[in-house]
C-alpha cells in the first residue's frame, strides 16, 4: 500500500483505503497518476463520475481544493455521505446517486469530469463523448483513468486471458483506442493518452492487498506481465465547436387512419 510513484496517496491511512474498496484497482493510485497531467485550481466544479464508495473524490478536494460531485449508481450515497463527513469534506463534496447515462446537472456545470476505473462501463458508445461534453464547460476537460490494455487484442486470443477473460471484459482498450474513439467523436480534443509503467505490477499489488483469494485474476497478472493488461489514462479537453442537442423525446400527435384497404386482392 506504500508507492514511491505516489507520495500523495502515502499519507492516507491503509486501512481507510481499504475501507472504500469498490473494484479492481487502487483509486487513490490511479487519480493521483491522473492529476498529474491536470491542471485543477481551488474551487474548481468537478464531477467524479462512476466513483464508487467516495474515495477518488476526498482525495480531489483534500489535495486540489475543487468541489466534487461525487456520482455513483451502483453504490448509495448513504455510505459515501458518512465517509465524507468523517473526512472533514462534506462541505465541499456531495454525494449523488446517477446514471452516468441520465445526469441530473446542469448543461455546462463543470469545469472537469473525472472518471475512476469505471467509464469503461458506459463510455464506449460512440455517443456517448457527444453527452458528456455538453455537461462540460468549453474548454473544459474530461479525464479518465483505469484498467484496460496495453495494446488492442487480436485473433487468436492469447491462452493465458481465457480463464479470466469474460465477454464483458470486451470493454476494456488500449490508449491508442481511446484517442481514436474520442477524437472520432468531433467534439474532444485529446491531450494525453498512455499507459502506466509497470501498471500490471500495481494491479497486482492492489489485488495482493484487498482480494488475495483472487488467484484466476492474480495468476493471469503474473502470467501476463504488461503484455496486454495494464492501467489507461486518458484526457481531453471540449473542443469549440457546437454540440449535438441530446434526443430526451420524439414529439408525435397520433393520427388515425384506416388499417386496411377497402378491397383486398383475392388470393390465387
Amino acid at each position: 500500500m506504500l508507492n514511491d510513484n505516489f507520495p500523495r496517496s502515502n499519507a492516507y491511512h491503509p486501512d481507510w483505503v481499504r475501507s472504500g474498496v469498490s473494484g479492481g484497482a487502487n483509486p487513490l493510485w490511479l487519480t493521483e497518476w491522473l492529476t498529474e497531467v491536470l491542471e485543477l485550481r481551488p474551487g474548481m466544479r468537478v464531477l467524479d463520475l462512476g466513483c464508487g464508495r467516495g474515495a477518488s473524490s476526498v482525495f480531489l478536494h483534500r489535495e486540489f481544493g475543487v468541489q466534487v460531485w461525487a456520482a455513483d449508481l451502483w453504490f448509495g450515497p448513504d455510505e459515501r455521505a458518512a465517509r465524507f463527513r468523517d473526512a472533514g469534506v462534506a462541505d465541499h463534496v456531495f454525494p449523488i446517486r446517477a446514471d452516468a447515462r441520465a445526469l441530473p446537472f446542469a448543461g455546462e456545470f463543470f469545469d472537469a469530469v473525472v472518471s475512476i476505473d469505471s467509464f469503461v462501463y458506459y463510455g464506449t458508445d460512440d455517443l456517448y463523448a457527444n453527452y458528456l461534453a455538453a455537461y462540460v464547460r468549453p474548454g473544459g476537460t474530461i479525464a479518465i483513468a483505469g484498467a484496460g490494455l496495453t495494446q488492442e487484442i487480436d485473433e487468436p486470443f492469447p491462452d493465458h486471458l481465457r480463464p479470466w477473460w469474460e465477454p464483458s471484459m470486451a470493454c476494456l482498450h488500449s490508449a491508442s483506442w481511446w484517442r481514436r474513439h474520442w477524437r472520432s467523436s468531433g467534439v474532444l480534443e485529446v491531450d494525453t493518452a498512455d499507459t502506466m509503467p509497470d501498471g500490471w505490477r500495481r494491479w497486482l499489488d492492489w489485488q495482493l492487498a484487498v482480494a488475495p483469494e483472487n488467484t484466476v485474476e492474480i495468476r493471469t497478472l503474473e502470467q501476463d506481465r504488461g503484455r496486454y493488461l495494464g492501467y489507461v489514462r486518458v484526457v481531453a479537453h471540449r473542443a469549440d465547436c457546437v454540440l449535438d442537442p441530446p434526443i430526451t423525446t420524439v414529439a408525435t400527435t397520433y393520427q388515425p387512419r384506416p388499417l386496411l384497404r377497402e378491397s383486398r386482392p383475392e388470393h390465387r
